[in-house]
């Protein structure tokens, strides 16, 4: 059954598209002054909500940095069909309260023409209803949520990153064919990314999980979670955890002796980060004599885009020359490769759109282009399919070296389906047009 909430959006949704008038908008996008909202002769005016403080802001609060990275390079090299991006970023402090207010401020006081990567599977919930009521372009979630993947309910939301089942199913298969017999552990946060990840993993080790153990992103301590992982005997331990959490586990695991093979997922494995958290949280204890890296060397991490340490990588060494002329202060990770690659498929979108911008032609076109290009597995973004990206590879983390990989990008679904290897043809920078345009 429908949540009244869901009924109240659909209800929107449809009034929105009968006051058009002789203007089609068969997208649910508004009125015909709606459709273009946002866009001016020589500007867009985008919006997202990032976690620039609180719980989820070490490592996060890159995401968007990234994104602006890549929207400056773009504006320096004359926009997008005449058109400035203008990157309206607010913080919401990964609390569902504060999201609605800043999305709310976004979409009525501020005007933006789509919201970019809001970011989190609790706030987005939270509003994800109110953007598709508006006729609000809701692109490229930042959270592997099944939620966004409901093009019927939510027909102007698309996902991005590999899905939280997808991404467990890979790393569930890999486990159980390279360490056969080994007890498992897992430790999750307690929303969203706890059932849907387990929905994948025990799929191919139910049986050998022998610890289940949940922790509250705002209660910043895993004790009571590391003793029982240890008590359990898990000889693997896998962390669907944030960057904070991650770094946190391993540390008090190395503080009472319990050294399992550690397996994180693309959302919390940025090694640079997670390194630097255990600095900080290693000080003042007998581990802060212990180099950071010691702490992650042979870490397992799954990965759908290029990561940081990659440098053989032709997008890695783009967007590290973008890093490096607009923000260069800040460090260069996993994470911010995430928001520039966020924004490139924007870029890209609008540039496939042309000149005529309104929010129905954008979304018609997300809906019939292929959106290949930084990432490592297919793109997703169809009228039935608003998934994103696809599958993962597994990678281990080497200190000091570049990562090594495991096991090549493989693709599947977020049920029963297979785990299958894939041909794709990624083009690179020079082949991929970002900016320019008749204006």
């Amino acid at each position: 059954m429908r949540s009244p909430r869901i009924i109240a959006a659909a209800l929107a949704v449809a009034i929105l598209a009968a006051s058009c008038g002789d203007a089609e908008s068969t997208d649910g996008s508004g009125s015909a002054e709606d459709l273009t909202l946002g866009v001016t002769d020589d500007t867009v005016v985008i919006g997202t909500h990032q976690p620039l403080s609180g719980p989820a802001s070490p490592g996060f609060v890159h995401v968007s940095a990234g994104a602006r990275a890549v929207f400056d390079h773009i504006n320096a090299n004359g926009g997008i069909h005449g058109r400035r991006i203008d990157y309206r970023v607010e913080d919401d402090a990964f609390d569902p309260a504060q999201t609605m207010r800043v999305t709310d401020d976004l979409m009525n006081e501020q005007e933006i023409f789509a919201m970019l990567g809001g970011l989190g599977t609790p706030t987005h919930e939270s509003v994800i209803e109110e953007l598709n009521g508006a006729g609000v372009p809701d692109l490229f979630v930042s959270s592997g949520a099944l939620a966004w993947d409901q093009p019927e309910e939510y027909p102007l939301s698309y996902g991005f990153q590999v899905d939280y089942s997808k991404e467990a199913k890979v790393q569930g298969a890999y486990i159980a064919e390279n360490f056969p017999g080994d007890d498992v552990g897992l430790l999750y946060q307690n929303d969203d990314v706890g059932p849907a990840s387990h929905a994948g993993i025990e799929q191919y080790l139910i049986d050998d999980i022998v610890a289940w153990e949940s922790y509250d992103p705002g209660v910043p301590e895993l004790d009571g979670q590391i003793e029982e992982l240890k008590r359990s005997g898990a000889d693997v331990a896998v962390c669907y955890c944030i960057p904070a959490f991650l770094g946190m586990a391993i540390l008090e695991a190395q503080a009472i002796g319990y050294e399992p093979q550690w397996v994180a997922p693309s959302f919390g494995g940025d090694v640079e980060i997670v390194q630097e958290l255990i600095g900080e949280y290693a000080a003042g204890t007998p581990a802060e004599d212990v180099p950071p890296e010691a702490f992650t060397d042979g870490l397992i991490i799954t990965a759908f885009l290029p990561m940081a340490a990659q440098d053989d990588d032709p997008w890695t060494e783009f967007y590290r020359g973008i890093h490096d002329e607009y923000i260069e202060d800040a460090p260069f990770t996993d994470t911010t490769v995430y928001g520039m690659v966020q924004a490139t498929l924007f870029a890209r979108l609008l540039m496939e759109v042309g000149p005529d911008l309104d929010r129905e032609t954008l979304v018609r076109t997300l809906n019939s282009n292929d959106l290949a290009g930084p990432g490592l597995v297919p793109f997703a973004a169809t009228e039935d399919d608003h998934s994103g990206y696809s599958g993962v590879m597994v990678v281990r983390n080497r200190a000091g070296k570049e990562p090594e990989i495991l096991q090549e990008p493989r693709i599947t679904d977020s049920d029963g389906g297979e785990i299958l290897p894939f041909d794709m043809e990624r083009p690179t920078p020079d082949e991929v047009e970002l900016f320019g345009g008749a204006s």
